[in-house]
């Protein structure tokens, strides 16, 4: 059974790894139609293109595909690929001069970790040519496969992790990239990654801009970019409870929620207890939980 991010209804997952610099993208296609689609970021250190237009304001609602990669701004360029992928097949904002896809990103630094190789429009193409609907696979993988945590002391290796919440007929999966400053926990408080190491953290002096959270939510519920925000900043919430220290000034926490539409309308309640456990199970699973 698929309880991951693909579980929801016109999702597909693609990644491309590169073992030895230990750097990837994880590309998310939506639906031909797009999602409805939001975000809320959190620390002063975000890695991100086509950001600004998610907010609730902003005049496009839909997004084609959603990009995660290594390489810090560098892998920013692995998005063009997809949209290079996305244009190919007539797939996009509609247009007078035709379909653009639209295309958001964000990075996470791990240029440390191997080989001074970082992704770019190639590579992320290569991803979405790669999508499908099956499990996404967790672990040190596509844009996970040079995450670590516990930078406070010295880093150790997450990855890249997904996960499913349901209830009754609704469900909402997760995709989480877990490079913190911080330690990883799961949901019962039991020590995944890194340290809890109280008195090493008071004492610490964390580089800044090199370490970030990446999620992606969504569900197959209708909602509206608004409602797609709150949901959002809940998602930023559930990271508190399993990175320790969280949104610190040194991390730049990044929760986007793609909404397709074509289930049936879901209370925001439900969705918002489902996804807080479907990150809490995700980023379990990319330390290793």
């Amino acid at each position: 059974m698929n309880d991951t991010l693909t579980a929801v209804a016109g999702l597909r997952v693609g990644q491309w790894t590169h073992p030895a610099a230990r750097t990837g993208v994880t590309a998310v296609l939506c639906p031909d139609g797009g999602c409805v689609a939001s975000a809320s970021f959190a620390g002063p250190s975000p890695g991100t293109r086509e950001a600004a237009l998610l907010a609730p304001e902003k005049r496009v609602e839909r997004v084609h595909a959603l990009v995660f990669t290594g390489g810090s701004a560098f892998g920013l360029a692995a998005a063009e690929g997809v949209v290079r992928f996305l244009h190919e097949r007539g797939v996009g904002h509609p247009t007078r001069m035709g379909p653009v896809p639209i295309v958001p990103a964000a990075v996470i630094y791990d240029l440390l970790v191997g080989e001074p190789v970082w992704p770019g429009a190639e590579e992320g193409y290569a991803a979405a040519a790669a999508a499908s609907a099956d499990p996404v696979t967790s672990g040190r993988v596509g844009a996970g496969a040079g995450a670590t945590a516990g930078k406070y002391k010295a880093p150790v290796p997450t990855g890249q992790g997904s996960a499913l919440a349901r209830w009754r007929d609704l469900s909402v999966g997760a995709l989480a990239v877990v490079n913190p400053v911080g330690d990883v926990y799961d949901s019962s408080g039991r020590l995944l990654a890194g340290y809890g190491d109280r008195e090493a953290w008071m004492q610490a002096e964390p580089r800044p801009t090199e370490n970030t959270t990446l999620v992606a939510l969504a569900t197959d519920a209708p909602l509206s970019k608004r409602e797609a925000r709150m949901l959002a900043e809940a998602g930023q919430a559930a990271l508190a409870r399993v990175v320790r220290p969280s949104h610190t000034p040194w991390d730049g926490d990044a929760v986007f929620v793609l909404a397709g539409g074509r289930g049936s309308p879901a209370p925001l309640a439900a969705l918002t207890a489902l996804m807080q456990e479907a990150v809490v199970a995700a980023v379990a699973r990319a330390a290793g939980g």
